[in-house]
């Protein structure tokens, strides 16, 4: 209920909570629903499989799409059948979506659209539309054949849908007959339709008007993504005999401490689920941004039917999909291998942005940096310890009694030239915001919002208000496309008073988290622009807030600077717009280990550009803990510490040596790294595949690696296992494939296909290098990543047993778009034949140039077989250079395996060849 009208006990309950420090808000299972306190995924759990309940009629093909109409057999509450429409659509590269939909009846109040989740879907795909070969249509079925021997079946009766590839079935839709749609209706004299949870109620106006049907992902070993949860990248089973889990939720939730190895719903929601099997790797993505939850059958989950229509199959996994509201708009995605879905899917949802250089360094926060003198307190000694850094953060205790948009005059008295000290460094700056507005007739933003009535509304249609960070608060609805507009004006300097260029933002809070709302979020029965209930905008709406503070930082530029924000909440599409976290964890060795699935999971499902809160939000990591945790966070793609209010500091020098040292050349092994990360940054724009992979994407057949989850692939060049105990001192390592790898600690060459022993120290963690790799590298310590700029480059090249090898790298100027426009350097290394050459890749300049002077000061290569006294050849120019043996990256104990070339000095951006003599 809205904050006016609870009785005053309350208002002093709420406003107690809101001084207690977060951390007493440890997990709670009671403050959240299970699916038997949830009415429609009870009902549809109940269901048992038939296929006597819907049938098709009137198919016809129109403008190259099928329509046809679906009639329930029968119905829940003995109205009269009404029919569904249904369209199946086909878009390029083997795309299939099937919408179904209630037929809109201007008439009839109870039949108004359905909510249809905007701005995710890519504008482009509409012009992407696939021409098929043919439609044959018989008594039963309609049969659509597609290229490449691929068809569409839509059996009218029984009702099913599925994809065949050469007669074998790849994907369905209800094989199981647990489809069910519940149309919206009149409400009947006596009808209760309000829900109840704890001391909630919702109203629902409109009625239940739930959806679920059951996908069959056929020949699958395992199925993987529909993030976010705190469990393993291969998705469990659910339901079955013996199997009494609850469904994967997908529901925004504010979740303090999360547990591991919990099916249950956080901060973002990506319904998009993937299968793999050495075979084919496949995908389903449903377009719904209510709350759904999802079911993984193992093989005989009660009601399961042997005896189906099609030959029971073990190696199927079904899977049973249900939702609270909204329409079916699916999508099926054929692969066939795991980098294709990321181009298939990507391309419906929108390729991941290209982040500015500084982004993908290392970030420093923690809630909060007090005052000025703290933030350069804390700067300074970044670089009396000679540790790199690019960003510092400043959480919501740097604002005017939380009113966001604004500084503490006496803490932060002097913003600008704050901000104006560390960008001398080359370093920037990020602030929060978060969408609860602090209801203070004084503060501009709370004022223009009320006055332009631009806050989402409660059931009673007033502006809703609820309890947050300020204490009562109002939400912008970032439903309206005007709002959203209004919210990016308020990120120009004028209106953001203090703020510089070198200023960027983070959102949090924003799934929405409501202190007072059922679930610490905001009532399903409060409305946004056009009448939509929040219960079918829930999931989408910290995406759209996400969406508009970009737009913001987009116009602060005039469009010329590449926006960088985080978000804690995200949903499809969110890859679009800017980086994620994965929230609020512990310092515990089981949240470090749980990061890994964590974050393969939302880079499988297209959000590239996501990290894991180094040394976990809440606690207090012992030493080793915390550098266990930056040595393997320096391979996240997102890498930032972050910490409580409450929380011991833990800046990384604090702990004293050989910590210090030891954090010290993790994050400078990032820096090292990052002209890698950046290609593959790249890479990710370029084709949906992330940058953080789990081995089955590189190793496809390899089916040791299909449930793995302690070691990962950056790229497809680099291996690194965690080290997840407390006092560990080796590690069993697979190393995939039949290929050779090189450790980098020592230079020691591995042939793949099997485990290892590695023994380790504090020192690092397990890292291999791919034999056939090339990587680009910078060795030189600098402060912050923008001093680099001019830096020369390190290439390490592994051989193969062919002794070949091959890499990439890419550069830009880090900052704007004009790489968009041919202003970058793409070079492709390739080592044959005791030659190494540099090559360009899609050279075009569309009237953009950039260029760079940084020259190649070292080649190391390792696996090379030749006497100590071979030399090489640099052309042009027939320069000799001697080889040396020495120590790999600057590490001492290196075997005499590794070759030197030093100071080749060729330009990174030219064509040039070296060859070993």
């Amino acid at each position: 209920m809205p904050l006016s009208t609870a009785p005053c006990l309350a208002l002093l309950y709420i406003f107690a909570l809101t001084l207690v420090a977060r951390s007493v808000y440890s997990w709670r299972r009671e403050e959240f629903r299970d699916c038997n306190q949830t009415p429609f995924c009870k009902q549809a759990r109940a269901a048992k499989p038939t296929h006597d309940k819907y049938e098709v009629f009137e198919v016809a093909l129109i403008n190259g799409d099928l329509h046809a109409k679906i009639l329930p057999l029968s119905t829940e509450n003995g109205e009269p059948s009404t029919p569904l429409s249904l369209e199946l659509l086909f878009y390029s590269d083997q795309i299939i979506r099937l919408k179904i939909n209630e037929l809109h009846d201007p008439s009839d109040e109870s039949k108004r659209n359905r909510f249809e989740v905007p701005n995710v879907i890519e504008n482009t795909l509409h012009g992407k539309r696939l021409r098929i070969r043919s439609v044959e249509k018989r008594e039963k079925m309609s049969i659509v054949s597609l290229a490449s021997d691929l068809e569409i079946v839509l059996q009218h009766k029984p009702f099913e849908i599925y994809v065949r590839d050469d007669k074998d079935r790849i994907l369905s839709f209800n094989n199981k007959g647990l489809f069910y749609f519940e149309q919206r209706r009149q409400k009947g004299e006596g009808d209760d339709w309000t829900e109840r949870f704890r001391t909630h109620t919702d109203s629902r106006p409109r009625g239940p008007q739930s959806i679920s049907f059951d996908v069959t992902f056929h020949g699958a070993d395992h199925v993987y993504g529909i993030p976010e949860h705190a469990t393993s990248l291969a998705l469990k089973y659910t339901r079955g005999p013996e199997i009494t889990s609850e469904p994967y939720r997908l529901f925004n939730l504010d979740v303090f401490e999360y547990i591991e190895e919990s099916p249950f719903g956080l901060y973002g929601s990506i319904p998009f689920m993937l299968s793999h099997s050495a075979a084919r790797s496949t995908g389903f993505f449903w377009l719904n941004s209510a709350e759904m939850l999802i079911d993984v059958l193992a093989p005989g989950w009660e009601g399961d039917d042997v005896n189906r229509r099609e030959v029971h199959e073990s190696d199927n996994i079904d899977t049973q999909w249900m939702s609270e509201s909204g329409i079916v708009d699916v999508f099926f995605f054929v692969g066939p291998k795991p980098k294709d879905l990321l181009r298939q899917y990507t391309s419906v949802t929108g390729l991941p942005n290209m982040p500015q250089h500084f982004a993908t360094a290392y970030h420093q926060s923690r809630w909060n940096y007090k005052d000025e003198a703290d933030v350069l307190k804390v700067d300074g000694a970044f670089d009396e310890n000679d540790i790199p850094y690019d960003v510092l953060w400043l959480d919501i205790d740097h604002t005017e009694g939380r009113r966001y948009f604004t500084f503490d005059k006496s803490l932060f008295p002097n913003p600008k030239e704050m901000q104006q000290k560390l960008a001398n460094k080359g370093r920037h700056m990020v602030t929060i915001v978060d969408p609860h507005i602090k209801r203070d007739d004084g503060f501009f933003v709370h004022k223009e919002a009320t006055s332009k009535g631009y806050y989402v509304k409660d059931a009673h249609g007033r502006d809703f208000d609820g309890w947050c960070w300020p204490g009562s608060s109002s939400y912008p609805d970032m439903l309206n496309p005007e709002v959203q507009k209004w919210w990016a004006e308020k990120f120009s300097f004028n209106n953001y008073v203090g703020s510089t260029p070198s200023l960027y933002i983070w959102n949090d809070m924003n799934e929405p988290s409501v202190f007072n709302g059922p679930e610490v979020s905001m009532p399903r029965d409060s409305v946004h622009h056009g009448d939509v209930e929040h219960r079918d905008v829930h999931n989408v709406y910290g995406y759209f807030f996400h969406m508009a503070t970009a737009d913001g930082l987009l116009q602060r530029s005039g469009g010329k600077d590449r926006p960088f924000v985080l978000s804690r909440a995200f949903f499809a599409g969110s890859q679009k717009v800017g980086a994620v976290w994965t929230g609020d964890n512990t310092a515990e060795w089981d949240h470090l280990q749980v990061s890994v699935p964590m974050v393969l999971s939302l880079g499988i499902t297209g959000l590239s550009f996501v990290g894991a809160d180094v040394g976990g939000f809440f606690g207090n990591p012992d030493p080793e803990l915390l550098t266990r945790w930056y040595q393997l966070a320096a391979y996240y793609p997102f890498f930032r510490a972050h910490a409580h209010l409450d929380t011991k500091r833990r800046e990384p020098w604090l702990f004293g040596e050989p910590y210090t040292s030891y954090i010290r050349d993790a994050i400078r092994e990032r820096y090292a790294l990052l002209p890698y990360f950046y290609t593959l940054f790249r890479e990710a724009n370029l084709t949906g595949v992330p940058i953080m992979r789990p081995l089955w994407m590189e190793f496809p057949d390899e089916e040791m690696t299909f449930a793995m989850d302690k070691e990962w692939m950056v790229g497809n060049s680099l291996l690194i296992h965690g080290v997840y105990a407390e006092g560990s001192t080796s590690e069993s390592v697979y190393l995939p494939g039949q290929g050779l790898w090189y450790e980098l600690k020592t230079g020691n060459s591995f042939p793949g296909g099997d485990y290892i022993k590695v023994p380790v120290s504090m020192s690092a963690i397990p890292m291999f290098q791919r034999g056939g790799t090339i990587i680009p590298r910078r060795e030189r310590p600098r402060r912050s990543s923008s001093q680099m700029v001019d830096d020369p480059y390190t290439l390490v090249i592994a051989l193969n047993n062919a002794h070949e090898a091959e890499g990439e790298i890419y550069i830009d100027d880090g900052k704007t778009f004009n790489f968009a426009e041919g202003a970058y350097i793409h070079r492709k290394f390739t080592f044959s034949q005791g030659s190494l050459k540099s090559s360009g890749i899609n050279g075009q300049r569309n009237g953009k140039v950039f260029t760079s002077s940084s020259l190649i000061e070292r080649i190391v290569i390792l696996g090379l077989e030749l006497p100590i006294t071979s030399h090489a050849t640099v052309e042009p120019g027939n320069r000799r250079i001697e080889l040396e043996v020495g120590s790999l990256l600057l590490r001492p104990g290196m075997q005499s395996n590794a070759y030197i070339l030093r100071k080749p000095n060729v330009l990174i951006s030219e064509d040039w060849s070296i060859k070993v003599l």
